[in-house]
């Protein structure tokens, strides 16, 4: 009974421990330490949800045990955004610490500045290989922008038609259709009757005026001794004029047909047969575009009807003729740039109205505007149809570019310029257009460097730098 009784003290005593510890909790705010404790949980929340979500004395003594100062701390930094959470939003999500790595990434303060990672990386020697170019901005006349069709032509003065200038058979061929050939290239070997009938006609006249040069010395030296007479000395001189104008006619036949003066001196020696060769030789450096001779073809020389042996072009510069229509061509000054564009509208090539024809036909009712081009990087094909962007009406001053030299970085217009170690976008803000240059009126300055040409390149450069750095730009 005893032991009883003091078993049931005990409980009451345990129970009445128990009751004071909770009141206690009750009573006294829980206190969270470490970084959660920026932000204190208000009380009345804090045990309402704590009433709810864990019900009993018992489970808020797991909760206590389960939910220990810091770990629940850093819990509910991450169940309810508190100011640790809120520096990791920053993080995340682009506040202050994101926003100085998107300046540094995407090339906002710096890049205002053309520094930072916008720059393209080369040394003199490769962007010179790189073809790129640079200028000094300047200012220019700009009008406005007229488009017309146009035909990209040879040169007429960097063409020519072979045809042979002795009849004969066709030896030997040395070039073919799509051959590039230099001046005084040989085309051809003609084995010619004809010729070597001239050679021989000039051998004999100039063995004849040989003698007759001599027979004139020695009658002029019996004469001088009174041992001729006067008349002899005059039939000698005639004889002697003769044969040097039968001579001469010789020779100026064989210079008809080709035969220079460093030939004429070889007939005489020259082995058997070989009088007879005549060669096709090309007048002009270019690409051989037609060939009408197979071996063995007879050619007959002077035959305005028969067909040329061979057509050579120099198609390193070519015409543009731009049709006009009639009530433009008050508009059309020479010296206008033109832009010449694909059906695309890509620009292909850039130059200069040379001058405009006076004539209108009278089919079509348009004048001729032609543009002479340099077609080195043969950019232009003959026969080719364009679109030619003239700039025309009453021209203005600004600074202009060519149009090639604006790309689209990052979404905004920009020209690159030189800087330390390579080249940088420099957004600028564009205004008219008109035959392949845009002016230029904000972002650059008259005087400043800038690459007119080999910009896109750069873009490109750009583009996969960035790609490979993992950022889209």
């Amino acid at each position: 009974m005893r032991l009883k009784t003091m078993f049931l003290v005990s409980l009451a005593i345990v129970a009445l421990a128990l009751a004071t510890t909770m009141t206690s909790r009750a009573e006294k705010p829980l206190v969270i330490s470490g970084a959660a404790a920026a932000e204190p949980h208000d009380d009345a929340d804090h045990a309402g949800e704590s009433a709810d979500a864990h019900g009993t004395d018992d489970h808020a003594d797991e909760s206590a045990d389960a939910h220990s100062d810091n770990g629940h701390a850093d819990e509910r930094a991450d169940a309810h955004g508190d100011d640790d959470h809120a520096g990791e939003s920053a993080d995340a999500h682009g506040d202050d610490d994101h926003a100085g790595e998107s300046a540094d990434a995407h090339g906002d303060d710096d890049h205002s500045d053309e520094g930072g990672s916008d720059i393209v990386k080369l040394t003199g020697e490769v962007a010179q290989e790189a073809g790129i170019v640079l200028e000094q901005a300047e200012l220019d006349a700009l009008g406005e922008s007229l488009s017309l069709p146009a035909e990209v032509r040879f040169d007429a003065d960097r063409m020519a038609n072979v045809s042979p200038r002795v009849s004969g058979v066709i030896d030997r061929i040395f070039a073919g259709e799509g051959d590039t050939v230099e001046y005084g290239d040989r085309l051809a070997l003609i084995s010619s009757r004809d010729l070597a009938t001239l050679k021989a006609q000039w051998v004999t006249a100039e063995t004849r005026e040989s003698l007759a040069a001599q027979a004139l010395e020695r009658a002029e030296g019996l004469w001088s001794k009174k041992i001729t007479s006067e008349a002899t000395v005059q039939a000698a001189r005639a004889e002697h004029e003769a044969a040097k104008a039968e001579s001469e006619a010789a020779e100026t036949e064989l210079h008809a047909v080709g035969i220079d003066h460093a030939a004429l001196e070889k007939i005489a020696t020259a082995e058997d047969g070989n009088n007879a060769n005549a060669y096709l030789t090309a007048p002009l450096s270019g690409t051989v575009i037609r060939r009408a001779v197979t071996l063995g073809g007879t050619v007959t020389a002077g035959d305005s009807s028969a067909e040329a042996l061979f057509t050579i072009v120099d198609d390193s510069v070519l015409w543009v003729d731009i049709a006009v229509y009639k009530q433009d061509i008050s508009r059309v000054r020479i010296g206008a740039p033109v832009a010449l564009k694909s059906d695309d509208g890509d620009i292909i090539t850039q130059s200069t109205v040379a001058f405009v024809l006076p004539v209108i036909d009278e089919v079509s009712r348009t004048a001729t505007a032609r543009v002479i081009v340099d077609n080195r990087d043969k950019a232009l094909t003959p026969g080719q149809f364009v679109i030619a962007d003239l700039s025309v009406g009453n021209a203005r001053e600004v600074l202009r570019v060519p149009q090639s030299a604006v790309q689209l970085v990052e979404g905004r217009s920009s020209v690159f310029v030189p800087v330390d170690g390579g080249f940088a976008p420099r957004p600028v803000m564009i205004g008219t257009t008109a035959g392949g240059y845009v002016e230029i009126r904000t972002g650059l300055e008259e005087g400043d460097l800038f690459v007119s040409d080999g910009a896109f390149t750069l873009k490109a450069q750009l583009e996969k730098d960035a790609f490979g750095d993992g950022h889209g730009h």
